[in-house]
């Protein structure tokens, strides 16, 4: 079942709070996506704009262009590595890879990972294992075909 608010704010994104003060809602972000994963929503019927990621409908694939392009500081220049928009949570009774009875090798979170390797590894050769390298882009839940994985926003888990 997906978590209420479940959408992630781009890479490099302020502190909440102060992300909502310096957003001017003026698009750019959007404009320079070239996965097309980022839109413009009001927070609440009495906000303005900012820029979210829908991550089940399309994951941030770490270009990092919109937080090149943002004029105000709400979104920071930073590299793919220290993104900071959330964390994956694998559920192994979900995950094909984990079920002794099963034949079969997914590996789909970790071969589509933007920071494959470091972010998802495979644990003794066949495993995937989600490291704190993870920086939350959604990609990993977007792809797995039994929704054994789920992303919790940064901005959900208070640190930002």
């Amino acid at each position: 079942m997906p978590l209420p608010f479940s959408f992630l704010r781009p890479p490099g994104a302020a502190p909440e709070k102060e992300l909502r003060a310096r957003c001017v809602s003026c698009g750019q972000c959007v404009a320079v996506c070239a996965f097309r994963c980022l839109e413009m929503t009001p927070d609440s019927l009495l906000s303005p704009d900012t820029p979210k990621i829908f991550h089940r409908r399309s994951p941030c694939f770490l270009c990092m262009k919109c937080s090149d392009i943002c004029p105000t500081g709400a979104l920071r220049p930073v590299p793919a590595e220290k993104a900071g928009m959330g964390m994956a949570y694998l559920d192994i009774k979900r995950c094909v890879d984990y079920q002794e009875e099963n034949h079969i090798m997914c590996w789909t979170c970790y071969e589509r990972c933007p920071l494959r390797g470091t972010a998802i590894v495979l644990q003794n050769g066949y495993r995937p294992a989600v490291t704190d390298k993870c920086v939350g882009c959604g990609v990993c839940e977007y792809v797995c075909p039994v929704k054994a994985v789920t992303v919790l926003p940064a901005w959900r888990r208070g640190e930002k």
